[in-house]
């Protein structure tokens, strides 16, 4: 693969994770659409668009997901949605950002992984930045929509570690997305008295699953193989940074001091641990939405 090529599809699945971000900001804001509808649609959409990968993709392994990941993309998606009925898309995207990395590194520790000392500087930077981000004030993101937003987070980081060495990802993917969809319907039909929606807000929710979740990890995977470990794992940096640009210039949120305070805090903090060679720690594996 040409280098040229791989920075074109790394670029493209950045810029895809970050639509997440601003497609369901923007359906949950400006259009009709419930969350809970929006989960659905989402989940089918990206069901099938990978499902329609997979079968034209030829030599990939095998791999067919779980029942127990499933369950785990879809807590993602559905905390994901609920958490942008308020959140603006800037800081859901570094709260998610933040919390997925959060558990991968967590977990890393816990399974005995050592720290040198500018990571255990990373750790107490980056939480000292979501601290500061959650503080009350004027400037602060909704509680509510902050801890929905960070549980989604935890939910797509132990998503992430229970899809290590389980096959083929773009097929386990397609897989698990197809897994979580009986279970988003329950979640639709519970929520059945409560749902509203439009043309505009189902084809939101539709690019939403097809292009920036099941197309998106189909273009990441493709690229994934060619790039070093942490230069995948530091790429994924980007994804607040797009969403929080393109929620400006689309959705026309504020930059606050705050924001970009935490940012530089959390991201940076981030960027020290994974930045460090850990053999033990598959940064690949550690994707987002």
């Amino acid at each position: 693969m040409s280098y040229t090529r791989i920075i074109s599809l790394t670029t493209l699945a950045m810029v895809a994770f970050a639509g997440n971000s601003l497609l369901c900001r923007l359906a949950l804001k400006s259009t009709a659409i419930d969350p809970a509808s929006f989960t659905s649609i989402r989940l089918v959409s990206g069901a099938l668009a990978l499902w329609l990968v997979v079968r034209l993709k030829r030599g990939a392994l095998p791999g067919n997901g779980t029942w127990s990941s499933a369950s785990a993309l879809f807590a993602y998606a559905a905390g994901f949605s609920y958490a942008y009925v308020s959140l603006p898309a800037a800081s859901g995207a570094l709260l998610l950002f933040g919390a997925v990395q959060a558990t991968m590194i967590g977990h890393g520790i816990w399974a005995g992984e050592r720290l040198v000392k500018p990571q255990v500087l990373g750790i107490v930077l980056a939480f000292g930045g979501l601290i500061g981000l959650l503080l009350p004030g004027l400037s602060a993101p909704p509680l509510i929509g902050s801890l929905l937003m960070i549980g989604a987070g935890v939910a797509w980081g132990v998503y992430s570690l229970r899809g290590k060495g389980a096959g083929d990802p773009t097929r386990v993917t397609a897989g698990n997305f197809l897994r979580a969809v009986p279970i988003t319907v329950v979640l639709s039909l519970l929520m059945i008295n409560f749902t509203t929606l439009d043309q505009a807000g189902f084809w939101y929710a539709v690019c939403s699953g097809a292009l920036a979740s099941g197309l998106g990890y189909a273009i990441w995977y493709t690229a994934l193989p060619a790039l070093k470990n942490t230069s995948a794992a530091t790429v994924q940096l980007s994804v607040p940074v797009i969403a929080a640009i393109g929620g400006i210039i689309l959705l026309g949120e504020p930059v606050t001091l705050r924001l970009v305070l935490a940012s530089v805090a959390i991201l940076g903090g981030i960027a020290l641990v994974i930045l460090q060679k850990q053999p033990a720690m598959d940064a690949k594996q550690i994707t987002r939405d």
